[in-house]
Formats: C-alpha cells, sequence, structure tokens
C-alpha cells in the first residue's frame, strides 16, 4: 500500500470549499480556554465542512499564533463570529431554526450512537469549557443533550476530541 501524496488528495481550494455544501451544524465553543483547542476545532470543522463556528465568552479569536498552530489555515477556510454571551449565541441559532444541543454529560443525556439528526433539520451543537464543561446556563437552554458512551476511568475527552468524534458520527448519520 502506498500512501497518497499532497498533490493526489483532491482538496479543493477556499473558493471552492466557501461554495459546497455544508454540514447543517454550527459548533459553539462555550468559554473554551485553549487557543491550540480553538484551532484544533477549526480543523475538524474545516474537514466535516461545517457551517460555521461561534466562539463564546473568553474563547480566544483569529487571527492568533496558536490557534494558527494548529489550525493550520482553517480560520481562512471556515466562516466564523464571536459572540460574548453564549445565551446570546442560543438563542440567537434557535431564532433561525436550529436545534440546539450540548455535548455534555448530565442527567437524561442521549448516548451519541443512538441519536438519530434528522436530515432536513439544522444543529448548533454546544461544546464546553475544559474543565467545567458546558455552562449551566446554557443546559437551561437547550433542546437535548448528547452524550460520548466512555468505557475507560477518566470519563472525559479533550474537547477536539469530543468535536472529531461528534461531527464524525452527525457527518456518517446524515452524509454517507
Amino acid at each position: 500500500m502506498r500512501k497518497l501524496k499532497l498533490d493526489e488528495l483532491n482538496r479543493v481550494d477556499i473558493h471552492e470549499f466557501k461554495a459546497q455544501d455544508k454540514l447543517p451544524v454550527v459548533i459553539i465553543l462555550d468559554n473554551v480556554r485553549s487557543m491550540h483547542n480553538v484551532g484544533s476545532v477549526f480543523r475538524t470543522a474545516d474537514g466535516f465542512s461545517v457551517e460555521k463556528v461561534v466562539l463564546c465568552g473568553i474563547t480566544a479569536q483569529p487571527p492568533h499564533r496558536e490557534i494558527e498552530k494548529t489550525a493550520l489555515g482553517a480560520t481562512s477556510s471556515v466562516d466564523w463570529e464571536y459572540m460574548a454571551d453564549t445565551l446570546a449565541a442560543i438563542e440567537k441559532y434557535r431564532s433561525e431554526g436550529y436545534t440546539i444541543l450540548a455535548v455534555e454529560q448530565a442527567e437524561n443525556s442521549t448516548m451519541l450512537n443512538t441519536y438519530q439528526p434528522m436530515l432536513k433539520k439544522k444543529y448548533a451543537l454546544i461544546f464546553g469549557n475544559e474543565v467545567n464543561g458546558v455552562s449551566d446556563e446554557a443546559m437551561q437552554l437547550i433542546d437535548d443533550c448528547i452524550e460520548i458512551p466512555q468505557f475507560g476511568t477518566k470519563h472525559s475527552f479533550n474537547i477536539v476530541i469530543s468535536a472529531g468524534i461528534v461531527l464524525w458520527d452527525f457527518f456518517a448519520k446524515m452524509r454517507l
């Protein structure tokens, strides 16, 4: 087996990316501390062609060297916006017809493997702070909560791993 060379990957350029159909998902980052995590979420959002990343609260904004280390240019391809208040972001996207989902460990959460996104709906996925998770205030406004099943001793994934798992699941269920 031979690895593909970069020129064999058939990557789209930024203009083609902006014009292509997007996965009907907006990612809301609720006070994410690490700029490396922010950059990696952008890169993951690019890989799954999501609509937008919404940076809330203390979440750092591009352009920033520490974000670009892991984003590798995805801050240019993926649309994004900053909103000071996560609750305002939730209300904005709800008013635009998005179903609001927290990715969190919570009472009555739905396990990701059993959650079935609807093909004609739009989703806003909230990923929380590395220490405190999705804020309690945001949890009061969500439509549902999805949880990634875990079987080890830590019972937590890094936010970027969580984003990758959830976005792959949504992409597979909605596009494949």
